[in-house]
């Protein structure tokens, strides 16, 4: 009986251990869960990420606001007017020409002026280079323009069998082209947004009548931005 009495209360004893770590572990495990804060770094980048979509939608309100007061537009290079002042070509091929081309540099933006620079077109005819025509810098007032007078003269121009064809050809047709091709680099400042850069390019064919000179308007001649 001492015996069976002593193995009971082992048994007692150790099941007491029992529940008590049992109690001890889920106490930790409930003490852990609890005690599990977020870490500062994850606060601040949310902050900052806050932050900068705030930014953004400020930014683009501001972009969308200035576009719509100050409309801004693209400045261009137009041809408007030109005049055939001489073409010659003789027997041995060569070809002597003058033109008189006016160009004009608009600033359509009523609030803001426009910078021209980097000026520079080519004339030719069947391929052939006649001038190159350049200007300096200049500035355009809002809501303006300059004008460019261009008097392109050539020195006497070889040309080939092919050619010399196609010069009578427009004697007799009484029209002939020049092609002018170039670009010139466009800046303006649109409010708060900051500078706007752009190239106009230019490229058409000028076309005359040979017989009085007189320039046929019908094609637009007026550049593209890129």
């Amino acid at each position: 009986m001492p015996s069976s009495h002593r193995d009971h209360g082992q048994g007692a004893e150790y099941q007491n251990q029992q529940q008590h770590q049992q109690h001890h572990h889920r106490r930790r495990l409930v003490n852990t869960h609890h005690s599990g804060n977020t870490h500062p770094l994850i606060w601040l980048a949310a902050i900052l990420c806050t932050i900068i979509a705030i930014g953004v939608v400020v930014a683009g309100i501001v972009v969308f606001v200035g576009y719509m007061v100050i409309h801004p537009r693209i400045p261009v290079i137009s041809v408007t007017n030109a005049h055939l002042d001489l073409l010659s070509n003789d027997y041995a091929g060569l070809l002597q020409t003058q033109l008189t081309i006016i160009v004009v540099a608009q600033n359509g933006n009523a609030k803001a002026h426009a910078t021209f620079s980097d000026i520079r077109f080519n004339l030719s005819y069947q391929g052939q280079g006649i001038a190159m025509m350049v200007a300096d810098p200049f500035d355009v007032a809002k809501n303006n323009s300059k004008t460019l007078n261009y008097v392109v003269q050539s020195a006497s121009i070889p040309l080939t069998p092919e050619q010399m064809e196609e010069v009578d050809e427009s004697w007799k047709r009484d029209l002939i082209g020049f092609v002018l091709k170039g670009s010139a680099r466009t800046m303006w400042r649109v409010g708060p947004l900051g500078s706007v850069k752009f190239w106009c390019n230019l490229e058409c064919e000028l076309k005359f009548r040979p017989s009085n000179g007189s320039y046929i308007k019908h094609s637009r001649c007026t550049s593209e931005s890129k």
